[in-house]
């Protein structure tokens, strides 16, 4: 079948993550990206963090698949007729410059809408326009820092920390994302384009919730009985750092398997909801605890959680990670096992479901990316590779209809 977004041209004027995360699941969908790149260098991620001499690193790879790279020096006249051309015939600009980085390049928003008025313009910015730090660039962990998501990560009695997990660049992305696709339906409505923005703080901010959750029942009462440091530590008046607690009210904990003494990894993350109570007893070989009023009911299990941790990571002294959650999943008690990288990058079912793919490329062989996350019953994106510095530089000239001896003036003058 024809891909849902097929039709779509979107001018991609991203680099590093955040914007190409959200241009590229655009392309997976069936958009037409057209990654606007500088002369000579591209995309700064073309050469951060290299493994292959001479090859694009595989920062830019996995965040670039799908896409078309035209080499266009803006600067230059030449160059800005190009893109004016190409801003009239697409329907969504995607850029994550500095502030006023496209207006001094002379294509405000006034500029752009003259030159299409369906046009869609989406930015990622670090912060909302009018916040107080507007002005500041922001990364991954600053937008992290900033989002809340620092302060209430990591333990009690250490410092605030960062999670690995691309929460202010690749989740912003994908908020953006959705903005596009918002816009583009309601421009079928109106026939009218219109901005969008996604600040990372907000992003980062989004998937805290449930934390601005916790601050507000702080407030009111003092305490958070789901935390660890309930009921024996104290709280101040700020949410906490709760360690490996569950966040949605139901305790849980990493712990301990067979062989955590050589393989840092060697756990299982348990969680225990009110409704696995039993199942959980029974599985651990202690049934007298169901009806015991100890231990019958989450809040009487509560001061003593750690001591039912402590009996469960004995029971899991002798088995491996994926021994124990192969016994535990009969029971129906949620629980998974801490997989690395290497064991996601080898997993079957994830090669099998199109989340881990490999991807064949022209100057570094086969690579591993991820997939597109989100799947359909009528349609299975394909990932093909990140395009070479320049590649569809004249396809995409001819097909705004550029003569061969154009294309080779704007080369022979180095606009593109």
């Amino acid at each position: 079948m024809t891909k849902p977004l097929e039709g779509i041209k979107i001018i991609d004027f991203t680099h590093v993550q955040a914007g190409p995360a959200c241009t590229q699941l655009l392309a997976w969908f069936g958009a037409d990206v057209i990654k606007v790149e500088r002369p000579g260098s591209g995309d700064v991620t073309r050469n951060q963090l290299r493994d292959i001499p001479d090859a694009d690193a595989l920062y830019f790879t996995m965040l670039n698949s799908n896409k078309k790279s035209l080499t266009l020096d803006t600067k230059k006249p030449e160059g800005k007729e190009v893109l004016e051309k190409l801003i009239r015939e697409s329907d969504v600009l995607v850029e994550n410059f500095g502030p006023g980085a496209l207006d001094r390049m002379g294509f405000s928003w006034e500029r752009l809408n003259e030159l299409n008025p369906k046009m869609i313009v989406a930015s990622v910015k670090g912060f909302s326009d009018g916040h107080h730090y507007d002005d500041l660039k922001v990364y991954e962990n600053v937008a992290q820092c900033a989002g809340g998501a620092a302060s209430t990560t990591g333990f009690w009695d250490g410092p605030p920390t960062i999670s690995a997990a691309a929460l202010g660049d690749s989740n912003t992305g994908m908020h953006l994302a959705i903005g596009i696709l918002t816009a583009l339906i309601g421009r079928d409505k109106t026939g009218k384009g219109q901005k969008v923005a996604v600040s990372m703080q907000d992003s980062v901010l989004n998937l805290c919730r449930v934390k601005l959750r916790d601050q507000q029942r702080l407030d009111r009462v003092g305490y958070l009985e789901e935390y660890p440091q309930y009921p024996h530590g104290e709280f101040s008046d700020v949410v906490p750092r709760g360690g490996n607690a569950g966040g949605g009210g139901q305790p849980g904990w990493v712990l301990k398997c067979k062989g955590w003494e050589t393989d840092p990894n060697a756990y299982i993350y348990f969680t225990i909801q009110g409704h696995a109570w039993e199942p959980i007893c029974k599985a651990l070989g202690r049934p007298e605890w169901i009806d015991d009023p100890a231990y019958k009911t989450a809040e009487a299990r509560q001061p003593h959680i750690f001591e039912i941790f402590g009996v469960i990571e004995a029971w899991l002294a002798d088995k491996t990670k994926f021994e124990a959650v192969d016994i535990l999943r009969k029971f129906d008690i949620p629980c998974a096992p801490v997989l690395t990288m290497k064991e996601l990058a080898n997993d079957p079912s994830l090669r099998a479901s199109g989340t881990i793919v490999e991807v064949p490329h022209k100057k570094r062989g086969s690579y591993l990316t991820v997939g597109s996350p989100i799947k359909f019953s009528d349609m299975k994106p394909e990932v093909t590779a990140s395009p070479l510095l320049g590649e569809h530089t004249d396809e995409v000239l001819a097909s705004l209809g550029y003569s061969r001896q154009d294309i080779f003036n704007l080369h022979e003058i180095k606009a593109v």
